[in-house]
Formats: C-alpha cells, sequence, structure tokens
C-alpha cells in the first residue's frame, strides 16, 4: 500500500483524524505519509523471533528514591510569602478559575 497511496487516502485518513486540510497540505502529505508507510512496512520485516518482549530499552531498575518524612515549611511562613493570604484562616487565596 505505500507505493499506492493516493490523494483521495489522505483525504479519507485526515477526515478519520477529524483534520482540515488545505489544498497544499494534501499534496505535501500524500508523499510523505506514503514515505512513513514504507518505513513501517520495512520495519515489520525485520526478523524479532526469538526476542523477548520489552518495556524500556534499557535495564533500568527502581530509580526513584526512598520516600523519607522529613519537616515542611512552616505555614506561617508560607503565608508571609504568599501574595494574597487569609492568615486568620491559615488560606492561600487565588484568582478565581471557573466560572
Amino acid at each position: 500500500m505505500p507505493g499506492d497511496l493516493t490523494r483521495a487516502d489522505v483525504e479519507r485518513i485526515a477526515q478519520l483524524a477529524r483534520l482540515e486540510l488545505t489544498e497544499p497540505e494534501k499534496d505535501l502529505m500524500t508523499p510523505q505519509l506514503s514515505s512513513v508507510l514504507a518505513y513501517a512496512q520495512q520495519v515489520q520485516q525485520v526478523a524479532t523471533a526469538g526476542v523477548p518482549p520489552t518495556s524500556h530499552a534499557l535495564d533500568a531498575a527502581d530509580t526513584a528514591r526512598d520516600d523519607v518524612p522529613e519537616p515542611s515549611l512552616p505555614r506561617d511562613e508560607a503565608l508571609s510569602q504568599a501574595p494574597e493570604a487569609d492568615l486568620a484562616h491559615g488560606l492561600f487565596k487565588v484568582p478565581r478559575v471557573l466560572g
């Protein structure tokens, strides 16, 4: 199929992907998509029998650090650095996002 990709194929793929392509973009995408599909077909020809499936290219062990409790910033100090804070209630004031 890579060599047989037509402009109509590109239009159908764009429709399925909910993309609106201009006429020059369609002209550009036809050979580019053909090239991508040709490469995918070439990759499918690689012999992978006996190769175990992997989720990572490197054998990486757990790289996360241990979760060690540490003292946090005191609330009064954090509130003192906030641009707007309700010190009486210990709350930060932030701009309204919804509504």
